[in-house]
């Protein structure tokens, strides 16, 4: 797991997506695309569903943020997919809002452009899936 784990330049900067397509997600500072990403300040790595039980339904699991704000994100950007197929369960969210924590849930495409315009102003972290 350590050699899925980039760290991108300073502790606090979240990098930069360069560019965004089905089953493709380019990130600064990796020369290998993403299928599904957590980008956080400081770094990304492969988000891989199988080690919190993330699947479509029931959706983005409390344990998948919680490894954001473990990064020091202060702002959190989920993706939904290309298709909006992944859910986002009520509690996920309600996890978030009990630790101040503002949250946006978009579609992949829309989700990326707003983590790079807000990551030019501080640390933000978010969950991207490239499919449906």
């Amino acid at each position: 797991m350590a050699g899925d784990f980039l760290v991108v330049t300073e502790k606090n900067r979240s990098p930069r997506i360069n560019h965004v397509s089905w089953g493709r997600l380019e990130v600064e500072g990796r020369a290998q695309p993403y299928k599904d990403a957590k980008l956080f300040p400081g770094g990304s790595r492969e988000w891989n569903w199988r080690e919190t039980g993330t699947n479509h339904v029931p959706g983005i699991q409390q344990a998948d943020v919680q490894e954001l704000l473990n990064h020091d994100a202060e702002i959190v950007v989920l993706s939904r997919g290309m298709k909006e197929c992944l859910e986002v369960p009520r509690e996920t969210l309600e996890f978030l809002k009990q630790r101040q924590i503002e949250a946006h849930v978009l579609p992949t495409a829309e989700a990326a452009q707003l983590y790079n315009q807000l990551a030019e102003n501080g640390p933000v972290g978010g969950l991207f899936h490239t499919t449906c």
